[in-house]
């Protein structure tokens, strides 16, 4: 593997396009329309450029795990040097944060706080359990705030943004304890106190559970105040059907393996229900 390869490895692209493009999404939410290939341009870059740092920042402090249980990590390997790694790092922030800088002063500012919850979670609060899993919440609740306020100012945003970024929040919360059920033995050796290792396999998934109610109960929200057009309805529901399938069989069966297949099929019916509000934001139907 060439050194390029390896800075590119330590981005994580997928995970950094995915924020990318979530930040856009946000925008379409906000607004209903496409917006300019301005706004779509430095929404993206922020979210991507931060999301790339934050995932150079994560295997730089996990390197040492890594040389035991992700040995072929550029890192581990060699390819690149930590000094090199942190270095990377601060010039992906420092692009990330020129782009936030260029869209407007109330992005910035929620671009510096995003990546301090980010640079928190990597640095600390991986060991704290379910303090971690909401801190990673609200990085993936976050470009969809952030896409508003790229269009839109934090006393205008939407219906449909707020709403969505608060369910976005709580199934991800919920699904973040669900995989603490899967991981319960690793996380037993690496004294990290999940939710699960705390009270339990089956009271974790209850847990679980009464996230991904709240956040039914939240996407009916957008019809009942006329954000959205009837083309949300026949995607939520599906998508809200998911969840609660999903949460009788996570309470019937909370061992190790349905919890990984629930964990999987929680991110189906979140990028479900994504899909249902952009189409629901645009389409009149």
């Amino acid at each position: 593997m060439s050194k390029a390869a390896g800075f590119a490895q330590l981005i994580r692209p997928i995970n950094s396009l995915m924020m990318g493009v979530a930040t856009v999404i946000g925008e379409i939410i906000a607004i209903k329309i496409l917006p300019s290939a301005t706004s779509m341009l430095q929404g993206f870059s922020t979210a991507f450029f931060l999301t790339a740092a934050s995932m150079v920042v994560n295997d730089y402090y996990d390197r040492k795990v890594d040389e035991i249980n992700a040995p072929d990590r550029p890192m581990p390997r060699g390819i690149v040097s930590p000094n090199e790694a942190l270095i990377f790092s601060l010039i992906l922030t420092f692009i990330g944060l020129i782009s936030a800088s260029l869209t407007n002063l109330q992005c910035l500012l929620t671009a510096i706080a995003g990546f301090g919850v980010s640079f928190g979670y990597n640095t600390r609060g991986k060991g704290t359990g379910l303090l971690g899993n909401l801190m990673v919440s609200t990085c993936v609740s976050l470009p969809f705030i952030y896409g508003g306020l790229v269009v839109s100012t934090f006393d205008r945003l939407s219906d449909s943004t707020t709403i969505f970024s608060m369910m976005a929040f709580l199934s991800n919360t919920g699904r973040e304890i669900t995989k603490g059920i899967a991981d319960v033995e690793g996380d037993r050796v690496r004294n990290i106190k999940t939710v699960a290792m705390r009270t339990g396999a089956k009271n974790a998934a209850l847990i679980s559970v009464l996230f991904y109610f709240s956040a039914i109960i939240l996407s009916v929200f957008p019809w009942i105040l006329s954000s959205v057009t009837r083309a949300y309805l026949p995607i939520i529901l599906v998508s809200d059907m998911g969840f609660i399938y999903s949460s009788i069989s996570l309470l019937r069966n909370s061992s190790r393996e349905n919890s990984l297949r629930i964990k999987n099929l929680i991110l189906i019916w979140m990028m479900l229900g994504l899909f249902g509000f952009v189409l629901g934001g645009i389409f009149i139907v």
